[in-house]
């Protein structure tokens, strides 16, 4: 399987809207890689400039070690000589072909041989879990059913990387969940480099091997999923990945010393003690990030906090703790629990997964906290 890499890869539109802005990434042989982030951040536009279906305005891609696109060289290579396969958001099967030969048209046109074309076909059948419906048309298929079958006629013809623009979008919660799990099996049996595009951060978190986050054209973060959870590159990272979503609390460094940091604001203050020593820390403000689950909520001791929301789905429950009029943090309590409205809790914040950002809100450490009202 190929390596792609991007250098310096930058798309503008009518000359002042930047779609991508100068990214550079190495996707590894068998990779699943998620390009992650939200509407309008240059998502599909990368994954279609790799296609070649988008001619970037400057910069160079290689596939498998050669050039596929240089804006010096004047170098652009078709998208049907690139060797990757395209699995569009809408399906785009023949309506009036049965399965079969929805799977089999790419090939045939190829001109393959019949026997190959037949045994290649069947092959993906069982692939992809469809060997009961070759003689179906799509309508007469489920939704989950048709996206089956556009992802084998997808690997019809051995594509060595897959491209897929959301997928999912169309299917109900249920299939998704289903096809999530197709998806990865299909990487591990396949071996191909998937790249996959969703503004879906659950998506992204399960599915890949590395995140690609993007924001407005830029690069925010790119590493595998869990690092991206734990050590967010900065705060719009930490707020996009994760749900609920993080609290981000900023304060002012009020002192640091061998312990760590003293950190205040009108609400509460902070003992931060980091995870590696801070010893040429200047900055004067901080952020705080404190995931819901790493708030432990009881009625013993802690932080008084008061029931703003409970929102109970059987395996957990999501709080709104308020603090003060000006600061609610988002928890969550694993278990079948409800809380009434208004009723008197304690806040905790037990473990050494907070997360320090700098003035900037740039990431910085982990490290534990010890909490106190003012």
């Amino acid at each position: 399987m190929p390596e792609i890499i991007l250098k310096n890869i930058t798309k503008r539109f009518g000359g002042s809207f930047t779609a991508v802005d100068n990214l550079s990434l190495t996707i590894e042989d068998g990779d699943f890689i998620t390009l992650l982030g939200p509407s309008g951040c240059g998502k599909t536009t990368t994954l279609r400039q790799i296609a070649g279906l988008e001619t970037p305005t400057c910069g160079e891609i290689y596939i498998d070690g050669k050039l596929m696109f240089s804006s010096t060289q004047q170098i652009d290579v078709s998208p049907s000589k690139r060797g990757v396969g395209f699995l569009f958001q809408n399906y785009a099967l023949w309506p009036h072909m049965t399965v079969y030969q929805n799977i089999a048209f790419g090939l045939e046109n190829m001109k393959w041989d019949k026997n190959a074309v037949a045994r290649r076909v069947k092959e993906l059948l069982v692939l992809l879990k469809i060997e009961e419906f070759p003689d179906r048309y799509p309508a007469e298929l489920s939704g989950g059913q048709q996206q089956r079958v556009a992802i084998a006629r997808t690997l019809a013809n051995n594509p060595r990387v897959l491209l897929m623009d959301e997928p999912l979008s169309n299917l109900d919660a249920k299939l998704r969940m289903e096809m999530r799990t197709e998806l990865k099996r299909l990487h591990h049996e396949t071996g191909a480099t998937f790249i996959y595009v969703t503004h879906d951060q659950l998506e992204a978190m399960t599915l890949a091997t590395k995140i690609c986050l993007l924001d407005k054209g830029l690069l925010q973060q790119y590493a595998p999923p869990l690092e991206v959870y734990s050590k967010p590159a900065n705060t719009f990272v930490a707020d996009f990945v994760g749900n609920p979503t993080i609290n981000l609390i900023p304060f002012a460094v009020e002192g640091v010393d061998v312990s760590g940091l003293k950190l205040e604001n009108v609400d509460f203050s902070f003992s931060f003690v980091p995870s590696r020593p801070l010893c040429d820390f200047t900055s004067k403000k901080v952020v705080v990030g404190i995931r819901p689950e790493d708030i432990v909520a009881n009625d013993v001791e802690g932080l008084p906090v008061t029931v703003g929301s409970s929102l109970p789905s059987g395996m957990e429950t999501i709080l709104k703790l308020d603090v003060s009029p000006s600061l609610s943090l988002n928890s969550v309590v694993f278990g079948s629990l409800d809380y009434k409205i208004g009723s008197k809790l304690k806040a905790k914040f037990p473990g050494s997964k907070f997360i320090l950002f700098d003035e900037k809100g740039c990431f910085v450490t982990t490290g534990s906290i010890n909490a106190e009202q003012k």
